[in-house]
């Protein structure tokens, strides 16, 4: 269908007319229309999140710039969340029109925003609630639409231009004080630049961040300095998580966030430099990264979100390419895989962040190696888990050990346990240690109890049992927190001859490295290791070896004792110093214990390692070494003895 030329141009005409009519429209009614945003904004606030919000003066100046003055957000009955002084704005019409809030420029002087918890109160509650109006939970959320909605709109509130001075972010968690002051930031022509100065408790900094921002073109590349000298270092984690942190650089990067499809890629990197993190629960000392960098690619589609496989991480000479998925489609699947391509184990040593594995520095190797980590946990099928471990040797030999020598489970040396930080008295572990008890010289029937307890593939494994890794993942997801081990009796006397007791990451860490290096490379017999085991670990308080502690409960050396003597000794090793409850006020064990080790005695049965023969004759545990004094056994009364007696000898007499 064709029109005429005529009546096109009449068309445009009229519209044209409307676009600048509208525009007078908006020009005149400006501050009338102002002032109805600021009253919905007002009442909003007040019905939907129980708070107080008011503008002194509220007004345009031109077409598109807004000033306002006196801008105050207070929660009902809590502290101010936001209050500042003045704001200068402008706004583009022709993406308002469209309904999309584009912000060209601001200017913001003197105000803050203050984060305050009293007890457990907080100021800012109210805001984290959900919308009654967002979707039903029961709907399954489209995770790159979202994001990239979320993402935009946030952009958009980004100014192009950004004048800020003299503003103030504050914290005061319950008495814990951190505000970082904003004394100037400038975004001009996508370079920025501010200067910061952040106190907390006990240290006071002033830091630069400068470098590019493009909100409309999302991307960016920015940098943290510290404009004095040391590192920067992390406020209010050291108070409210006892977490120290600090570090001399951050750069941070975003190349690209693309939507494609129903698919949203974001690309760019972080690198830190000299991260330094202190922590009980990490180390019992500091922790320094030198240089780390994390070159990223997240996906996200209509039902997962991941770290592409493409990524990778570079621990100084250690390059890790991880995957990270989690997924909705089915069933929620989350997915754990790791790739360290092929490098030099030397490399691999001397990356090794500081104080994270003390026993390692020294060590030196020669070879390669590459590992692979596949896991793969279903939150509605968890016995599917998948846990693969595997690390490929190339001429892998160490030709010096650091702090831990592994060598010296060999031969003799003395070894001291620690205790709650307690060093114990030293115990030789050798034949001049009239306790010291060889292998052959151990009852057959105690090897076979403690392996059963502790280990039964001791034999056959390398240090690990994969099985027993899967069981003690599925456990402490389910629990929510670490309440299952995984533990084997070379970790065991791994832990004790070389490590401490502390429940650090640093010590687990450490702990595996030197199982897998102890196992694989056949530096120790397992008989050797067993040996070791039986001569070291805690059989009661103060009680060191198996030689001390069949004198000390049975008065008998430990060739001589006997099944059910065996299958005590077994049950106590997880709580050797407090073997005493298991016993009544007369001195015999209670229901519980006897049926631990009924248990135990059974499942031996079954397993052919014991037959019904050697259980003929037993008697009852009788405790007659010094550990009977430990025990809390219910004296008589010698007066109702004495009443009872004379009472027996009167009716004899009649």
């Amino acid at each position: 269908m064709n029109f005429p030329k005529q009546k096109i141009y009449t068309a445009l005409k009229i519209l044209g007319v409307l676009i600048i009519l509208l525009f007078i429209g908006l020009y005149y009614f400006r501050d009338s229309l102002l002032k109805q945003a600021i009253a919905k904004v007002t009442h909003k606030m007040a019905v939907q999140y129980n708070s107080n919000f008011s503008v002194k003066e509220a007004s345009f100046d031109g077409l598109s710039t807004i000033k306002l003055t006196n801008i105050v957000l207070a929660p009902i009955n809590a502290d101010t969340l936001c209050k500042i002084k003045s704001v200068e704005t402008s706004v583009s019409l022709s993406s308002l029109l469209i309904g999309d809030v584009q912000v060209g420029t601001l200017k913001i002087d003197n105000g803050y925003i203050q984060l305050v918890k009293k007890g457990k109160k907080r100021n800012f509650d109210a805001f984290l609630k959900r919308d009654k109006n967002e979707t039903d939970s029961n709907e399954k959320r489209k995770y790159a639409s979202f994001a990239y909605n979320i993402i935009s709109k946030l952009l958009n509130l980004v100014p192009t231009d950004m004048d800020l001075k003299n503003f103030q972010f504050k914290i005061d968690d319950n008495g814990k004080h951190t505000s970082i002051a904003v004394n100037k930031l400038v975004l001009n022509n996508k370079q920025l630049e501010t200067n910061l100065h952040v106190q907390a408790k006990d240290f006071d900094q002033r830091w630069n961040i400068k470098g590019f921002a493009d909100p409309r073109n999302k991307k960016a590349d920015i940098r943290f300095f510290n404009l004095d000298t040391g590192a920067i270092r992390v406020p209010y984690l050291d108070e409210r998580y006892n977490l120290k942190a600090s570090f001399d650089s951050i750069r941070l990067n975003v190349q690209n966030i693309d939507k494609s499809g129903s698919e949203l890629h974001i690309d760019g990197y972080t690198s830190i430099a000299n991260l330094t993190i202190n922590h009980p629960k990490i180390a019992s000392k500091d922790v320094v990264i030198k240089n780390a960098r994390f070159d990223y690619r997240f996906l996200l589609g209509d039902n997962f979100i991941s770290i592409d496989s493409s990524s990778t991480m570079q621990l100084n000479k250690i390059k890790v390419r991880p995957y990270v998925s989690y997924d909705t489609e089915k069933d929620t699947v989350y997915t754990l895989k790791v790739d360290i391509p092929k490098m030099k184990a030397q490399d691999f040593i001397v990356s090794l962040p500081d104080g994270l594995f003390t026993h390692f520095q020294g060590m030196q190797a020669t070879g390669n190696f590459d590992y692979k980590l596949d896991f793969k946990f279903n939150k509605n099928k968890p016995n599917t888990l998948v846990f693969d471990s595997k690390l490929n040797k190339e001429d892998l030999r160490i030709t010096k050990y650091g702090e831990a020598d592994l060598n010296k489970l060999n031969g003799e040396f003395v070894y001291r346990a620690i205790i709650q930080n307690v060093l114990q008295r030293p115990v030789l572990v050798g034949n001049a240690n009239p306790n010291y008890t060889p292998l052959d010289q151990i009852s057959p029937y105690l090897r076979k109890c403690v392996l059963t307890t502790e280990d039964p593939s001791f034999f056959s494994h390398r240090g690990f049992i994969n099985e027993a890794f899967k069981q003690s993942i599925l456990k402490n997801i389910r629990t929510k927190k670490f309440s299952r081990g995984a533990s084997t009796i070379s970790m065991q006397l791994i832990k004790n001859v070389f490590l401490t007791r502390e429940k650090t990451l640093s010590r687990k860490l450490e702990e595996i490295l030197l199982v897998y290096i102890l196992e694989n490379n056949r530096i120790v017999s397992k008989e050797r290791m067993l040996e070791v085991y039986f001569n070291i670990i805690e059989w009661g308080p103060n009680v060191y070896g198996i030689g001390e502690a069949s004198h000390f409960y049975f008065q008998k050396s430990p060739s001589a004792l006997n099944v059910d003597e065996c299958l005590y000794l077994a049950t106590i090793i997880p709580k050797p110093r407090k073997f005493m409850y298991q016993f009544n006020d007369e001195g015999n064990l209670k229901d519980y214990a006897l049926k631990n080790q009924t248990f135990l005695k059974n499942l031996m049965f079954r397993r052919g390692l014991l037959i019904p023969e050697d259980t003929i004759g037993q008697l009852p545990v009788y405790i007659s070494g010094n550990a009977r004094s430990f025990i809390k056994i219910k004296v008589p009364d010698s007066t109702a003895i004495k009443l009872d007696s004379l009472n027996t000898t009167d009716e004899f007499d009649l």
